[in-house]
Parts: structure tokens; C-alpha cells; sequence
């Protein structure tokens, strides 16, 4: 996975890089699962008077370098996961080979795909201004078209160096100071010493006893509870006794979303300020009374406000059954649009959505971690079965995370057929604000009809629409077999060997 991570870091440029964070699902048969918490702080400056002296007391600026105010946690992540191999797991390949082919990537170039000079396209106008963005993204300031090579040829000097001195040199070494340099001059908060303090958490992941078995996720700062809250809700409530195309399955998966938003939205932040423990939230007698709160008949109101997001996921299961749910952002595309020069890294902007209104539940403090919508799935099965899945696409992870369970172990869809199915989104695609209930097209118009009729504010989507969401999943079965689905809706691919 650490291989994966720097590669896709590389390739796919646009959703993620060095310059984020990530999370880490980890499964090795006989053992407890685990977690890796790969999420930078917000910089020790980094408070409502510092903005307001700039000139931004109304919000955090989504772009630039006052928008880069957390530190990027995804080569602490990397680190982590190479300790645990190497200490645990017996991991005999060192850094420099999982490493290579990403180094190789980035100096010799990629092929642009098509997702990446549509997005260039599309946000190059709000982003050519931001240090470092059009000497890199762009063409002789134009977009690179599909098909074309694109270097990153700092980059490859800046993994080459981690390859051979490891990923603290990012924190604590003479990359790290490269690093706070350039992010001092783009005008962000952070410094040395907010990158020096800066350690990747091992923790235990969030469990849902779910009928099927030991459903797993991530815990806060991540709605990872919003994913689960969903699933047992939908226990409660039998979605695997109505018909898994029917207007009665989505209804019932929306309306789960709804009440598990509303938790989110009321307690998620920065666990350390959190007045409730998330477990409690997970408590069978918890999760029953949301589940009581739901009108199979009618739609509740909706007026959430929820979040797009990009993003990458990826699962890996080896011949032993080791398994890892991987997760790794900038936040928007291209995160705040700054690129360091030394290091030729894209610093996320995941801190943009701290609020700098005092006693808000994301309030900006110097140290906090933000509210992340990332969360890799995994779950443990009660007939021999373990799976990974995930996706991107902010609150739609949770969304896509569902449909991908239910039609997988509430309907025994086989892992494509799961991912492929025609899915919805409640809440903002990218670039639109409405909260609308959106569906894909090939819904059959009589199930629009009736969640129209039960209520729902209803957009139509495109026949394939990459904005529910890229997602994937590998199954295990009890006999080592490996089954796996990879999203048409996107550039990915399922991969064995």
C-alpha cells in the first residue's frame, strides 16, 4: 500500500499528494484490526486573529497559502505503516523500492488522463495565481491536454530523498526546513516547529456489530461514524427485505443518512473536543432509536449543508489475508493551489473548513485537528468473508460506502456488480450548492416517481456520474479467493499478481 500511495500520489495529481493527509485501515488475521491516524494539526499561529489581521474575519480562504494552515500527515502515515511492516509483519522491501516506480513517475512523467485536464480546466481560473500552481499544472499557462507528459521532477527529487533518509525527514530533517521556508513565503501559518511536533497516532478503529458481522471504520476527526451509523440504522430497519432496486431501498438509505448527519454534525470534531465518546454513538440501544425516527413512507426535511470533496481510496488484500483501507487527500481539487518550489509539493487546504466563529463545532484552534470527511471502510464477516471498500467524494463517502454494503452483503451482489449499480447523492456535487436528492439516470423513472411522491427534492444525474463517488472493493472469501470491483465511473482498476 505504501507503493500504491506514492504512485497514485504521482498520477493522479489533481485529488491527492505528499501535501495531505491520510488514514489507514489495518487487518491481519488472528490480530485485533488497527488504524493509522495520518492527520496533520492546525499551525501553532494559526487562530481567528491571524486571519482577521489579514483581512479574512468572515472564513478561512479556500486557496493559497493562508488556506495551507494544517500540516500535511501523509508521509507520517507512510512511515507508520512501514514501521508496522518491518516490526510486525516481517516486511522485507525497503523504502527506496516501494518507492521507485512513484520516483520513476514523476521524473520520466505520466500520461494526463482525461480527469485531470478537465479539472485543470475547470478550477486553472481561481488557481494560476497561487505560488507555484502554473509552473507546475499548467502548459506554457495553458492546460495540458489528455495524452500529454507531465513531469514532476522536484517531486522525484523530494521522494528520492525520503527513499533514502525516510519519511521524517519531511518533519524533522533538512527537507523539513525546505518545506516551512516555502510555506512561509506562500503567506501560510505553518512553521518549523508546527511540522516538528507533527506524529502519525495508531488508534482503534470505530466497530459496528452489524448482523453480518464486525463492520470497521475510522475514527474522529472523520465521519468513519456516519458510515457505520447508516449501516446499523439499516439493520434496524430490515433494508435487505425490500427489493434492492426499489424506491423503498433508496428511500430508507437516505433517510439513514439524514439522522446520521445530524449526529456527525452535532458532536464530530477533533476527538480531544468532543464531549461525547463515539462508541456511545455506535450503542446497539443508540442506533435503535435513530432507526425508530425513520418514516418509511415519507421523506424528512433536509436542510444539511454538505460537503464535495476529492479524494483517492484503495484496498489490498495479500495472499495471507493482510489487508489494508487506505485513504489519502488535499481536500479540494488541487488543495489550496500552492506549490512548494524546493520541494515541488501541493499543500492541502483541508483547514479551510475550520470556522473562525467562536463555539462552533469546527472552530479554529492552534493544534486542532480539522473535520475530515475521509474514512476507508473494512469489515469482518461472520461467514468467513473480509472485505475492504471506500471511495472519495466527500459526504458522499458514506453514501457510496452504503450502497456498496448493502447490495454486496444484504443482497449478494458480486463486488463489480456492487460498485456498478446505479447509485444517488444527497447534498452538493462538486462545484454546485444544491442539497438536492441526486440520482443517477439509470434509475428506473418509476422509482424516481416515488421517492418524488414521498417527498424528495429530486435532480437527475448523468447515466455514469463520477461525481457519487470513485469506489472499489475486494472481497475475500473463507477459501483465499480474492474477488474484486473497480468503479467505471472512474480511472481505476482492479489489479492481482
Amino acid at each position: 500500500m505504501i507503493a500504491a500511495a506514492a504512485t497514485i500520489a504521482v498520477v493522479y495529481p489533481h485529488m491527492n499528494s505528499v501535501g495531505g493527509d491520510g488514514f489507514w485501515l489495518l487487518h491481519v488475521p488472528g490480530m485485533a484490526p488497527g488504524a493509522i491516524d495520518a492527520c496533520g494539526c492546525a499551525a501553532s499561529a494559526a487562530d481567528k486573529d491571524w486571519y482577521a489581521e489579514r483581512g479574512f474575519s468572515g472564513g478561512i480562504p479556500v486557496r493559497g497559502g493562508p488556506a495551507a494552515n494544517t500540516v500535511a500527515g501523509t508521509l507520517s502515515g507512510w512511515g507508520a505503516a512501514y514501521r508496522l511492516s518491518r516490526e510486525a509483519l516481517g516486511g522485507r522491501l525497503p523504502l527506496s523500492r516501494l518507492l521507485a516506480d512513484a520516483i520513476g513517475y514523476a521524473r520520466d512523467g505520466i500520461v494526463v488522463t482525461a480527469g485531470q485536464a478537465r479539472l485543470t480546466a475547470v478550477k486553472s481560473a481561481e488557481l494560476q495565481a497561487q505560488p507555484g500552481f502554473a509552473g507546475t499544472f499548467l502548459d506554457a499557462g495553458g492546460v495540458p491536454p489528455t495524452g500529454s507528459r507531465f513531469y514532476q521532477r522536484r517531486l522525484a527529487d523530494t521522494l528520492s530523498r525520503i527513499s533514502v533518509a525516510g519519511t521524517d525527514d519531511f518533519y524533522r530533517g533538512e527537507l523539513a526546513r525546505s518545506v516551512a521556508e516555502d510555506l512561509q513565503r506562500s503567506g501560510s501559518p505553518l512553521r518549523l516547529e508546527d511540522l516538528q511536533a507533527h506524529q502519525a497516532r495508531l488508534v482503534d478503529p470505530l466497530r459496528l456489530q452489524h448482523p453480518a458481522g464486525d463492520v470497521l471504520n475510522m475514527t474522529p476527526p472523520t465521519q468513519g461514524i456516519v458510515s457505520l451509523l447508516i449501516l446499523g440504522i439499516l439493520a434496524e430497519l430490515g433494508v435487505e427485505r425490500v427489493a434492492p432496486d426499489s424506491a423503498d431501498y433508496v428511500h430508507l438509505c437516505v433517510e439513514a443518512t439524514k439522522l446520521a448527519f445530524r449526529i456527525r454534525d452535532t458532536h464530530v470534531t477533533d476527538p480531544r473536543y468532543m464531549t461525547v465518546d463515539a462508541r456511545d454513538l455506535l450503542a446497539p440501544s443508540a442506533v435503535r432509536k435513530l432507526a425508530g425516527l425513520v418514516d418509511p413512507q415519507n421523506a424528512a426535511p433536509w436542510g444539511g449543508a454538505t460537503q464535495p470533496g476529492d479524494t483517492i481510496w484503495m484496498g489490498v488484500i495479500d495472499g495471507e489475508g493482510r489487508a489494508v483501507s487506505f485513504i489519502q487527500s488535499i481536500y479540494h481539487e488541487f488543495g489550496s493551489g500552492v506549490v512548494l518550489p524546493g520541494s515541488g509539493v501541493n499543500w492541502q487546504n483541508r483547514g479551510c473548513s475550520f470556522s473562525l466563529q467562536a463555539g462552533s463545532r469546527n472552530e479554529l484552534m492552534p493544534g486542532r485537528k480539522p473535520f475530515h470527511t475521509l474514512n476507508p471502510a473494512m469489515a469482518r464477516l461472520n461467514d468467513g468473508r473480509f472485505m475492504v471498500y471506500g471511495t472519495m467524494g466527500g459526504d458522499g463517502q458514506p453514501q457510496t460506502q452504503c450502497a456498496l454494503f448493502t447490495r454486496a452483503i444484504g443482497f449478494g451482489y458480486a463486488p463489480q456488480a456492487a460498485v456498478s449499480a446505479p447509485r444517488w447523492l444527497l447534498g452538493r456535487t462538486w462545484g454546485q450548492s444544491s442539497e438536492s436528492l441526486k440520482l443517477e439516470s439509470r434509475f428506473d423513472p418509476e422509482v424516481v416517481a416515488e421517492l418524488i411522491r414521498r417527498g424528495h427534492t429530486v435532480e437527475m444525474l448523468a447515466d455514469w456520474d463520477e461525481s457519487v463517488g470513485h469506489a472499489g472493493m475486494i472481497v475475500r472469501q473463507p477459501d483465499g479467493r480474492l474477488d474484486g470491483g473497480a468503479d467505471p465511473r472512474s480511472d481505476g482498476a482492479v489489479a492481482a499478481f
